[in-house]
């Protein structure tokens, strides 16, 4: 399955007031696996950043002048995201700003893909609990060290581990990527079952010198064994 992590950094907290996107960044996920296909852009929002906001995400109205105004990217990113279920911290607050901006460039596309709100999940699993990022990176021990500012590209990666965690963390990870889903029950009872039946008797006799010199040549072979690493 594939899904979109996206984010967005504005102007200031509301459409209505005016505001407009200054950042956008979208990392694609495939069977709950980053697949490292990246979109990331900052836009002119050819309008004033509130100081508040900039305080948030550390972006200059002076620092978009020479950046492409939404219009000229609006393509690209309507290609990356297709018809994929997006993944959001607060999606409603993303997908207005995103759909406001596509029609004041005059385009007819308007976001309606299955979306999956992140904070609606972490405070269905987690009631009563803060469920901002900063939070849930806390409490599921993910680094905050590049998140300096709320930038739309570090807090995509940060939500991407957040999501996992929410899920059911790596381990369900690992077993929801895998393409013959097997039931782990059986699975170790037939391995118990193969290992009976392939019992060998225990050797009661140490090698020879020749079966020694053998082994020694056979592990000589070896290229980049994981024991030097420790010996």
């Amino acid at each position: 399955m594939r899904e979109i992590i996206l984010d967005t950094e504005t102007t200031g907290l509301s459409v209505k007031e005016g505001h407009r996107i200054v950042e956008i960044a979208a990392c694609e996920m495939r069977d709950y696996i980053l697949t490292g296909k990246t979109f990331h852009v900052y836009v002119n929002p050819e309008r004033e950043i509130d100081i508040n906001a900039s305080n948030i995400h550390g972006l200059k109205t002076e620092d978009l002048q020479e950046k492409p105004k939404f219009a000229q990217i609006c393509s690209d990113l309507i290609n990356f995201i297709e018809d994929s279920r997006l993944v959001i911290h607060n999606a409603e607050f993303d997908i207005s700003f995103l759909n406001n901006e596509f029609e004041i460039c005059g385009s007819n596309y308007r976001i309606e893909n299955n979306y999956l709100d992140t904070i609606k999940l972490a405070r269905k699993k987690l009631p009563g609990s803060l469920v901002n990022l900063d939070a849930l990176c806390r409490r599921y021990n993910i680094s905050l060290a590049k998140r300096e500012y709320h930038g739309a590209l570090v807090d995509t990666h940060l939500l991407a581990d957040v999501y996992i965690e929410l899920i059911g963390g790596k381990q369900t990870t690992l077993e929801l990527s895998t393409k013959n889903k097997i039931n782990h029950n059986n699975s170790l009872e037939n391995l118990i079952n193969k290992s009976n039946k392939e019992h060998i008797n225990e050797r009661q006799f140490s090698p020879n010198k020749k079966e020694l010199e053998k082994h020694i040549d056979f592990i000589k072979d070896i290229k980049n064994p994981i024991w030097d690493k420790y010996f």
